[in-house]
């Protein structure tokens, strides 16, 4: 019975990550020993942290293009746009990574940031009032798009 209980708290322990992990642009799946890791997917993640947001776009493309329901596809495809300065792809992906989930954080993080890139503070803070709204006890999303906004703002723009 001892046993049984600790299991089980150790497993209950466990399950918060999961959701946070995959809620925050999702490498809950990525080397996980549970699913197999998707080569096009690790190109994209290896373009983007070497900065190749042509390699990342094409990548991650053809994820979307493979399965377009996939929320933290849509937002990385968005990142790889935004970053490359294609603000209309950027925004078209993440747009549709809200449709597919409207509490996705990292999404509404980098919405926001496309937002300031394109000189909108409000639409960029009511981004950041719906990640206030989803990440009750705060969450890293919602402290890099407030940053970036008192820095954008900080800058006079």
């Amino acid at each position: 019975m001892t046993r049984l209980l600790a299991i089980a708290l150790l497993v209950a322990g466990m399950l918060p990550a999961i959701p946070a992990a995959y809620a925050a642009g999702g490498d809950v799946g990525a080397g996980s020993p549970f699913v197999p890791a998707d080569p096009d997917v690790e190109a994209g993640k290896a373009a983007l942290r070497g900065k190749d947001w042509n390699g990342a776009i094409a990548a991650f493309g053809k994820v979307v293009a493979r399965d377009p329901k996939d929320p933290d596809m849509q937002n990385w495809l968005g990142y790889a746009y935004r970053m490359d300065g294609k603000l209309d792809l950027a925004f078209k992906h993440y747009d549709e990574a809200l449709k597919l989930d409207s509490r996705h954080r990292g999404a509404h993080e980098y919405i926001g940031e496309a937002y300031l890139m394109k000189g909108d503070v409000a639409k960029a803070k009511e981004h950041l009032a719906r990640l206030d709204r989803i990440c009750f006890f705060g969450c890293t999303e919602l402290s890099e798009l407030k940053k970036a906004i008192a820095e954008y703002e900080k800058k006079g723009k």
